[in-house]
């Protein structure tokens, strides 16, 4: 038995007009976008002159003829040692005994071991780390560093040595010394204890 509805026929007819309108609104809608495949090589010659500015980097400082009035002075010393744990230099170099940045303890290192050469170390900075203090540290605690730093390496006189000491410091000739042993006494317990 089959029904026959009325109006089937137009629903139908609706629903194709329906989606033929979608259909076609939906592809005009969608363009292909153009594109260039190739782009034309940049010239050779500027279209127009290059605007510089007229600042100029300053002149370098000359530390050839600095001289370290602190080298020889014990006070200036253990004043770059608190310095040196102030500014978080031992956060790279590790009291002296190298890290993230290079070791201190010893006298061969690549941009000179004098004390103008570590000047300018530390004020200008060296690339892949080491940051530049220009401007933050002053000149006088700056060669306070200096000196401590170079008593790392034994650089100094014995008798600049810092009284406070680093257990990763380094003092030539301490480490020779034999150690002094006791012999070790049997334990006695006091005479108003024994039996």
């Amino acid at each position: 038995m089959r029904r026959v509805f009325r109006g089937s026929g137009v629903l139908r007819a609706s629903a194709l007009i329906a989606i033929t309108c979608t259909s076609l609104a939906s592809l005009t809608s969608c363009k292909r976008e153009t594109r260039r495949l190739r782009e034309s090589p940049p010239s050779a010659t500027p279209g127009g002159a290059v605007r510089v500015s007229s600042l100029q980097p300053g002149v370098a400082q000359d530390t050839t003829h600095a001289r370290n009035l602190y080298e020889g002075n014990a006070y200036a010393v253990s004043e770059g040692q608190r310095l040196f744990n102030w500014y978080n230099c031992s956060g790279c170099h590790a009291n002296g005994g190298g890290g993230m940045g290079p070791p201190l303890i010893d006298d061969e290192w690549i941009y000179g071991a004098g004390p103008e050469q570590i000047y300018t170390t530390i004020v200008q900075g060296r690339p892949n780390g080491m940051p530049s203090f220009a401007g933050k540290v002053p000149a006088q605690q700056v060669w306070q560093l200096v000196a401590y730093v170079r008593s790392l390496s034994g650089l100094n006189p014995a008798s600049t040595r810092s009284a406070r000491t680093e257990h990763m410091m380094y003092y030539p000739g301490s480490q020779a010394l034999p150690m002094e042993t006791s012999p070790k006494q049997a334990f006695r317990p006091p005479a108003s204890e024994m039996p």
